[in-house]
């Protein structure tokens, strides 16, 4: 799901980058907040950040004494992601295995299938493994499923969540491609 949210966060502009004028001083601040939120790429409670959106507030710049870096705080809003329990979602298969297939949901990666949630696929084994139901129903590296989210786990060493969904349910499976 996608959030907006406001956050409030501390810039740091080395003196080499201090401008006179106001608007190259913005442009430095602001080029600065993009890259740290690049960087932070991801939180538990936020998900992952997606998009600066707005620039609400550059407050008074505090000068570090060792240093001389200027901190400005910053007040602006940004675009989130982040799965939730129940929530149905799609994804498509990047790794099929004798046990279920991993999906990427967005900037999620690693979004397990398990062959225990999904009734009545069976694994078929080759060069191009797939799991396929006897209405020939194919679910297989490069296939979009749409899906029920089962439970999330927040990696911290990584900074990205994981995934455990399932297919039990209405309208969940493969999505065919003629429909779009």
């Amino acid at each position: 799901m996608f959030l907006k949210v406001q956050l409030s966060w501390n810039v740091i502009i080395a003196p080499e980058n201090l401008q006179q004028q106001g608007l190259m001083l913005q442009r430095a601040i602001i080029i600065r907040l993009l890259g740290d939120f690049a960087m932070k790429k991801a939180t538990k409670d936020l998900g992952y950040f997606l998009a600066v959106t707005t620039l609400e507030k550059i407050g008074e710049g505090k000068v570090r004494q060792h240093t001389g870096d200027v901190l400005f705080p910053v007040v602006f809003n940004a675009i989130t992601f982040k799965i939730f329990r129940g929530e149905i979602l799609e994804g498509v298969v990047h790794k099929v295995l004798k046990h279920g297939v991993f999906m990427r949901c967005g900037p999620i990666e690693n979004v397990y299938l398990s062959h225990l949630k999904m009734p009545d696929y069976e694994y078929v084994p080759g060069e191009n493994a797939c799991f396929m139901n006897d209405k020939l129903s194919k679910i297989g590296k490069d296939v979009t499923v749409r899906f029920s989210v089962i439970g999330t786990k927040w990696m911290e060493a990584d900074r990205e969540f994981q995934a455990l969904v399932s297919l039990e349910g209405d309208y969940l499976g493969p999505v065919s491609t003629s429909d779009i």
